[in-house]
């Protein structure tokens, strides 16, 4: 029997590029996972199509985290075609970069209205239905512990989203829910490629003197909704190669 053989996953931000892959593993393990896609279709139905063609059961749906309506709404489309979800990783995410002394309000509000809103919201709605012995998974980034200068909307999303994740875990554990956090590092994905940072120079702040890639922080996440990790809430997982 795969691990998670009778999960139901809502992998929020599936349609890219360590969102695929988290779908993709996740499917792998035996769990219906739901694609959760904001404006990208094309992208989302691609990954349902793969994990359907290797045996998987996935379906695509479309939401604007930013409302609170359509977060209510994704769970409970996926309610209406699986049931009731075990796993919620909270994977969505943008950035927008320059210096705070340049940075406009509709910037932040982009920034916060999808990072830190939207992930508090599916928090609350994973609260309201998630099984006993649910996981929640939020992703961060390293640039929490090792900031840059530049990304002061990002880090300060992220930042607020792992403190957010360790209030809740306090919340949920008679429940056997766990809430941790899986803070990437540097990893080759769409968005760092349009960061403007050196993957050369990226690269070397990891000993093993490379980037990251999709599939090493799914295996990683794959750990943390499994039955192995049920002892570890609360916890911010740093999956960057050594780069923190």
């Amino acid at each position: 029997m795969k691990s998670l053989e009778g999960k139901i996953a809502i992998i929020t931000g599936g349609s890219g590029g360590i969102g695929s892959t988290i779908c993709e593993r996740l499917a792998q393990d035996g769990a219906k996972v739901v694609v959760h896609y904001g404006g990208h279709q094309d992208a989302a139905d691609h990954v349902v199509t793969t994990i359907k063609d290797k045996g998987g059961e996935a379906v695509p749906i479309q939401a604007n985290l930013s409302k609170v309506e359509d977060v209510v709404s994704l769970f409970d489309q996926t309610q209406q075609h699986f049931g009731t979800p075990d796993i919620v990783v909270n994977n969505a995410g943008t950035g927008v970069g320059g210096p705070i002394a340049e940075t406009e309000e509709d910037a932040f509000d982009k920034v916060f209205g999808l990072n830190r809103k939207g992930t508090f919201f599916s928090m609350r709605e994973a609260a309201r239905r998630l099984n006993k012995n649910g996981r929640i998974v939020n992703i961060s980034s390293g640039l929490v512990v090792r900031p840059k200068a530049g990304f002061s909307l990002y880090v300060g999303s992220k930042a607020a989203v792992e403190l957010m994740g360790k209030v809740l875990a306090m919340e949920l554990g008679e429940r056997g829910i766990t809430v941790n956090t899986v803070s990437p590092g540097p990893t080759e994905t769409e968005m760092f490629a349009h960061s403007g940072d050196d993957p050369t120079a990226a690269a070397a702040q990891s000993p093993f003197n490379r980037l990251g890639k999709p599939e090493d922080i799914a295996d990683v996440i794959a750990f943390v909704v499994s039955d192995q990790c049920r002892w570890i809430t609360g916890h911010t997982f740093q999956a960057g190669g050594g780069y923190v």
